[in-house]
């Protein structure tokens, strides 16, 4: 077990504005001393100044004698009352109001006025394009009034909302309406009430000018649910896939998991403001605009697929979340992991299993798989931090769901769903832990998770090495499996994790199955597994459907990969040797200088060619892994090398199948754009044959992706065109990307993906046009969204933003130093680019040290980005 102590042994250069930081270790953990059963919230909403007065019915918990402390964050105080009368004997300690109580029982009301037009940190009550709107999650609730304001205290809250009814006709809060009125001065009024005990993270509010696109849900029990999605007038039409996403998942989540939705109204607003993806606060979520606005001419399929998934997700958060929440903070990935673990299925079950699989993977391993391997790793329940928004992470959510996953094969359905139902029935009203989700899976099965239970405490991605031998005339093959879980900070040596295996043998002669899947639980450090009967030489397949977070050390031959991505009947599996085959001539190709290619193109050439293949998977399996995948594979990243290395295969592969590319591109669906999976794949293929085609050199190839980008009729085409040219040198590019401004300007989300893709040019002076960027009118660091599509996404390009002489270094961190004095949370998320130094090369990684060492050293910095860059220097 790791200890507060050694999670923050790190060299402190200089601390944040308010003294050394202090950690919060969860060992620390004590019960509430005061609960609150309800609450009374009068809202007198005014951008400039609000004014909030609470009422608190609080129980003592704890010890007699106790004073009530009150978690706050720059408001301002105006009045405190005990029982209906005012007192004076209150103070403020730190951030919080303490006020001495005798009793065991009381009523507090305070009066509290806040500025949510001030408010650039986009947490607690803030306004957003003439909207004021909430985030509370973790602890923004602190920043509206004062409450104890920890997942653990859960409350019942009855709100009233008031405003002036021309700037904000619409008022809405948590839970169900209960009435409505005008007022004499102009001004209206509305009240909500939700019956639910909840935590104040949980806590929402809206006043705007909105329009609303409504529906309705009938449930399994027969009562009928409103459900409306609240937007600006403009953008209305754009809300009808989120509606029938969110209609999808409540017929999916009582299907799957037998959970019925339990107010009277469901609704969702949202806004262009917003540090994460979307908030499920209970009947009121509240939505970065990215994740709810789609109409063919702006989004792209992945834009529709990841609408769907997050308005999935953020529902099921109304059981895994809400009705039962989180202890403390520690247990984030009780209902994170569990959640995104539920929504892809959902995603699953709406197209493509393979493809979502696929999906999923390639994004654990983009950003929790270097999470596990750097300086920031940290288990999935962490042991301390000094921020919690700095762990809303890859590790919590992706990881997270991985452990679900993994629980869910070793117990298998039927099990796993009892098991659920446990959880859910046992904890419904409460705060629950991991450690209860683990016991009722254990409890329900019969299965004992005693060693699995690691997989929360420790961090660390394991590693599996695995090598089959054959004797023929003996007619066994022996698998040999060894698992190590290399060092992570404060955790240098590790116990074998439970590893839940899928393997299959193939004879490498016929082709054929030599028997049936098996799971094999690895459990120790080294195991050996063997199998009788088998008469040719055999083919392993393993970690099939990637039934565990591992990385698979094997001593298959090119061969033998090329085989399973022709043969293996696991689609995972078969995508996987591809990869893989690709991946170590990749390895080759940066290391040597050169390498190989003949076996990647033939591969290639038998994947376009097989028919019964779905054209989405096609798609997926002849990409190349990305160059920062490749980097993870080596001991010290060159960029420039993998970039030739990776530049040489794509022309390799462009020249040599030019015809079956050109005859995938030609297979674009007809007729009007339409969302669906046939038509996914066939456009997504289309986009991959496209960018094949450009990498062969044919001088045609910039033609045929202006044309397309001038005839598209939505966006996936369009930008998929624009991609192909933004990489390129042609007099297109810039004709296109023109364009492609001019005919979205004023359309925020769109010209998001303008700033995106030039910032994820593979061109040479990538660096250079992120730099003239970031003066663009357009650009500002006050919107997350713009902030991500520029400043992110350079992040994200490995050998741009690696340049030798540290540029892209310098331009991150003067980025993240001005928008840390807006937005600590949003700085915070993009500095982990900089914390990779120790996987460069002696010259590269003294400069981003170097800029490391100036964040940590500019005066003022928030807890936020100091947790982030002092680990990353530790």
């Amino acid at each position: 077990m790791l200890d507060v102590s050694q999670s923050i042994a790190q060299p402190v250069h200089q601390a944040p504005a308010g003294g050394a930081p202090h950690a919060i270790g969860r060992h620390d953990y004590h019960p509430p001393v005061w609960m609150v059963p309800d609450m009374r919230l009068i809202f007198d909403l005014d951008p400039a100044a609000t004014r909030v007065t609470a009422t608190l019915s609080v129980t003592r918990n704890g010890a007699a004698g106790e004073p009530l402390r009150l978690d706050g964050a720059g408001q301002e105080p105006l009045a405190v009352r005990v029982d209906g009368v005012a007192v004076n004997d209150w103070r403020i300690e730190g951030e919080q109001l303490v006020v001495p109580l005798a009793g065991d029982a009381h009523s507090i009301e305070t009066e509290v006025v806040i500025a949510p037009d001030r408010n650039t940190q986009l947490m607690g009550l803030y306004a957003s394009g003439g909207i004021l709107c909430t985030q509370c999650e973790a602890e923004g609730f602190r920043r509206i009034t004062y409450f104890p304001d920890r997942p653990d205290v859960l409350t019942r809250y009855s709100v009233r909302l008031v405003a002036d009814k021309a700037r904000y006709p619409v008022l809405l809060a948590n839970g169900d309406p209960v009435d409505a009125g005008d007022l004499a001065d102009g001004r209206h009024w509305a009240e909500w009430n939700d019956p639910f005990p909840k935590p104040s993270y949980l806590f929402a509010l809206v006043a705007g000018d909105l329009a609303v696109n409504r529906g309705s849900f009938t449930t399994q029990s027969g009562r009928e649910v409103a459900l409306g999605i609240w937007v600006r007038a403009a953008d209305i039409d754009k809300t009808h896939h989120a509606l029938h996403a969110l209609k999808l998942s409540m017929a999916w989540d009582e299907r799957v998991y037998g959970r019925e939705y339990d107010l009277d109204v469901f609704n969702i607003v949202a806004v262009d403001d917003f540090n994460f993806g979307a908030m499920e606060n209970k009947g009121l979520n509240i939505f970065n605009s990215r994740y709810i606005l789609a109409d063919p001419d702006t989004a792209t399929d992945y834009d529709y697929d990841a609408i769907a998934a997050v308005v999935a997700h953020e529902y099921f958060h109304n059981w895994s979340g809400n009705r039962i929440t989180c202890r403390d903070w520690f247990q984030l990935s009780l209902k994170e992991g569990f959640t995104v673990y539920r929504d892809q299925g959902f995603s699953a079950d709406q197209g493509s299993a393979a493809v979502k699989r696929i999906e999923d993977v390639r994004g654990l391993r983009a950003a929790q798989f270097p999470e596990d391997a750097g300086p920031l790793a940290h288990p999935v329940r962490p042991e301390s931090y000094l921020e919690i928004s700095n762990f809303y992470t890859a590790t919590i959510y992706n990881k997270g769901a991985e452990l679900i996953r993994m629980m869910a094969t070793i117990l298998g359905p039927t099990a796993f769903r009892a098991a659920t139902d446990l959880y859910f029935q046992r904890f419904d009203g409460t705060a629950a832990t991991c450690e209860d989700f683990v016991a009722c899976m254990e409890e329900a099965s019969g299965v004992d998770l005693a060693q699995f239970r690691l997989w929360y405490s420790q961090a660390g991605t394991p590693r599996v090495a695995a090598s089959l031998s054959h004797v023929a005339g003996a007619g066994r093959a022996t698998l040999r499996l060894a698992q190590h879980v290399p060092g992570t900070p404060g955790q240098p040596d590790k116990q074998p994790m439970v590893l839940p295996l899928k393997i299959k043998l193939f004879g490498g002669e016929t082709g054929r199955a030599l028997g049936d899947e098996q799971l094999v639980l690895l459990n120790e450090a080294s195991s050996t597994i063997v199998f009788d009967g088998i008469t040719e030489r055999p083919v392993l397949s393993i970690n099939r459907g990637f039934s565990a977070p591992v990385i698979i050390e094997s001593d298959r031959s090119a061969a033998e990969l090329a085989f399973l991505s022709a043969q293996d009947d696991d689609p995972f599996a078969r995508y996987e040797a591809m990869q893989q085959l690709m991946l170590d001539t990749l390895v080759a190709g940066a290391v040597e200088g050169r390498a190989d290619h003949d076996a990647v193109v033939t591969a290639v050439a038998n994947t376009l060619a097989d028919r019964t293949l779905d054209p989405a998977f096609v798609a997926e399996a002849v990409l190349l892994p990305s160059e920062s995948f490749v980097g993870d594979q080596l001991a010290l990243v060159d960029p420039e090398a993998i970039f030739r290395a990776r530049e040489a295969l794509r022309r390799d592969l462009g020249e040599a199948l030019i015809q079956q590319w050109r005859d995938a591109y030609a297979q674009a669906p007809g007729g009007p754009y339409v969302y669906s999976p046939a038509a996914k794949g066939a456009r997504r293929l289309r986009s991959v044959a496209l960018g094949y085609i450009a990498a062969s050199g044919a001088p045609d190839a910039a033609t045929l992706a202006f044309r397309q980008f001038e005839a598209a009729d939505n966006m996936t085409d369009r930008q998929g065109a624009l991609t192909t040219l933004a990489n390129g040198k042609a007099d297109e590019r810039e004709a296109a990307l023109d364009i492609f401004y001019n005919r979205y300007a004023g359309n925020s989300l769109v010209i998001d993906k303008w700033f995106q893709t030039q910032a994820l040019s593979s061109r040479d002076d990538t660096g250079q046009a992120v730099a003239m960027l970031a003066q663009h009118p357009d650009f500002t660091l006050a919107n997350p969204n713009r902030a991500r599509s520029l400043v992110g996404a350079f992040g994200a390009n490995q050998r741009a933003f690696n340049a030798v002489d540290g540029s892209g270094y310098r331009f991150l961190a003067d980025q993240l130093i001005a928008l840390d004095k807006l937005n600590p949370q949003t700085a915070a998320k993009l500095l982990p680019p900089l914390g990779r130094w120790r996987r460069f090369d002696a010259g590269r990684s003294a400069l981003m040290r170097a800029e490391l060492e100036r964040i940590v050293a500019t005066p003022g910095l928030s807890r936020d980005l100091f947790e982030q860059a002092s680990k990353s220097l530790g």
